[in-house]
């Protein structure tokens, strides 16, 4: 390993990247990382105001391209991908960031509120890599990360839908490892700590300190902490890497 090589372990330059759930939050932190790599970068999410927006502000001179995509509609996932291909001419990375937090509990849970769930947080990820899967299958760099969740881990009974989705998703990501291994595709997932988004200052302070406290480091994580896991899992500098679980969560889950 010379210096030249290990530097281009996490250059992603000529590579194209599908980031959902990107206009905000960790996922346009990811879409700002890939950038920096030298990715090009489709950003999705459910507003397409929202898109424009993030593409406006991430503003890659032609690298970065926007549209929007509920994953709940599988039509507006198969649009993601040929919009995808149209841009830039194929995949090389998805990333499934996007998903929904419904907080029903047992006893009150109710068939809509489940069948959302499902359908954005597994039904949505599952869908857009088999769309994509030729065009992975094709790449000589591909790689896909399912963002899981703690939760997956976790006596979680305050968020039962929630943490039956990223379980989940956990499983497909092993279950799609296995598959596509052959197919020169590696897959991984990554669980993100409690960060410091939007979604999370939503809650009472006394809820946010409960959760930074649940961490070994007491704190939450700046978005910008998730892009070094999602380059190494998605890039070359983690080639002999798939079918696993990176838990960028300051310990919160022992493992």
């Amino acid at each position: 390993m010379d210096a030249d090589k290990l530097r281009t372990l996490f250059d992603l330059t000529d590579r194209t990247v599908i980031v959902t759930g990107a206009t905000r939050g960790i996922g346009f932190s990811l879409a700002e990382g890939y950038l920096a790599a030298g990715a090009n970068v489709v950003v999705t999410g459910r507003s397409q105001d929202r898109c424009d927006e993030a593409e406006a502000k991430l503003n890659a001179a032609g690298r970065v391209a926007a549209v929007a995509a509920h994953m709940g509609d599988l039509d507006q996932v198969k649009h993601l991908v040929e919009h995808t291909v149209s841009t830039f001419g194929g995949i090389d990375v998805v990333v499934n960031n996007a998903a929904t937090s419904l907080l029903q509990q047992f006893g009150g849970i109710t068939l809509e509120a489940w069948e959302k769930a499902l359908s954005v947080n597994v039904t949505g990820p599952l869908f857009l890599v088999q769309e994509a899967l030729p065009h992975l299958e094709a790449s000589r760099h591909a790689a896909v990360l399912n963002l899981i969740s703690p939760a997956a881990f976790m006596f979680a009974g305050h968020m039962p839908l929630y943490a039956a989705g990223k379980s989940a998703m956990m499983a497909l990501t092993r279950s799609m490892a296995a598959a596509f291994a052959s197919k020169g595709i590696r897959v991984n997932a990554l669980a993100p700590g409690p960060v410091d988004t939007q979604m999370m200052r939503n809650n009472p302070p006394e809820f946010i300190e409960a959760t930074a406290n649940e961490t070994l480091l007491r704190r939450l994580a700046e978005p910008d902490e998730m892009v070094g896991p999602a380059l190494l899992l998605t890039s070359d500098a983690g080639s002999y890497i798939t079918g696993q679980v990176l838990l960028a969560d300051a310990g919160m889950v022992p493992h």
